[in-house]
């Protein structure tokens, strides 16, 4: 059984609404019902009854919401009794970071961190951006890496949390290459002949970002939904195959676009794509919780960092004026 299977059910008793509960757990409403499903599985007995409309507990479901939130609470009481006494975890990091950024921009950053900064041992957990954000607020990280847009904004408390801008990426449409290294499909497409869409699935946050796209662009673009999921890896390795364009963020298709498998669908204008900054937070450290030491020195480092880039960059835009 798995933590987030009790999560489900209690946001599912509180809204009855499959709907509404797949929105407030960010994930699609079918992985929502599987994992109620798995819940029951494992229970070995129906919690809904789906029979009804709305949807309301059974009388095992009734009986089980009262053991879900007591257990939910011992865990979370546990973890955090843990957290205080485990001694080698303090020389860990701890990341939650959403799964496009874990497999795109993640490695690359530890790599040239370490460089410069020295040694890390890290943990790294990579979940959807809901529960990467729950996982910092409830205390189960100490870092947060995810992408921030401000029409989709992380609302963290700027009082409770710390944040550090560690860039930005675009999102934009990619396509196969033909053997000539020419993309094959080209946006707007035509309305007689629509191109084949590979789509995030609703409440995926880089769907969200699409939806930016599509709303705000000047020329509309003739789309045809062909396919669907969760993960942007799972959108590259389609556009691969020549199923659709895909709109992916730059990182996650680097290698594929300098070997020419990829290529941009769209006219390079920049119409038809969307930047989006890339925030690392912290809980501030307090005298209750005051964090680890490895993870202040950390960011200690990464604000001088940042301190220095903007000096540097702020040297050259004067340089740049004198020059004009």
């Amino acid at each position: 059984m798995e933590t987030k299977w009790l999560e489900d059910f209690v946001s599912l008793a509180e809204t009855n609404s499959f709907s509404r509960s797949a929105e407030l757990r960010h994930v699609t409403q079918p992985a929502f019902s599987r994992r109620i499903q798995s819940l029951e599985a494992w229970l070995g007995s129906d919690l809904i009854d789906r029979t009804s409309y709305p949807t309301r507990l059974t009388h095992a479901g009734e009986v089980f919401y009262e053991q879900a939130i007591a257990m939910l609470g011992q865990i979370n009481n546990a973890r955090a009794l843990l957290r205080g006494k485990r001694t080698t975890t303090q020389t860990t990091v701890d990341f939650a970071v959403p799964h496009t950024l874990s497999l795109t921009y993640v490695p690359r950053w530890l790599t040239s961190l370490e460089a410069a900064f020295g040694e890390i041992n890290s943990r790294l957990l990579a979940l959807n951006v809901h529960d990467a954000v729950m996982t910092l607020v409830e205390g189960g990280c100490d870092l947060l890496l995810c992408y921030h847009h401000p029409r989709q904004p992380l609302l963290l408390d700027s009082s409770q949390y710390d944040m550090i801008s560690m860039g930005t990426e675009a999102l934009r449409a990619y396509t196969r290459c033909d053997k000539h290294g020419v993309p094959e499909l080209l946006l707007p497409g035509l309305e007689r002949e629509p191109l084949p869409f590979l789509a995030y699935a609703n409440n995926a946050y880089l769907g969200r970002m699409v939806d930016l796209i599509l709303n705000d662009t000047r020329q509309p673009l003739h789309l045809e939904k062909c396919y669907e999921t969760d993960m942007a890896e799972g959108l590259k390795m389609m556009a691969l195959e020549g199923r659709g364009v895909a709109f992916l963020p730059e990182s996650a298709v680097t290698r594929e676009v300098k070997q020419k498998q990829l290529a941009r669908a769209d006219d390079g204008s920049g119409a038809w794509e969307v930047n989006m900054e890339i925030r690392l937070y912290r809980e501030r450290p307090s005298i209750q919780r005051p964090g680890k030491m490895i993870v202040s020195r950390l960011w200690e480092y990464l604000e001088q960092l940042q301190i220095a880039e903007k000096l540097e960059s702020s040297k050259h835009g004067k340089s740049r004026r004198r020059s004009e």
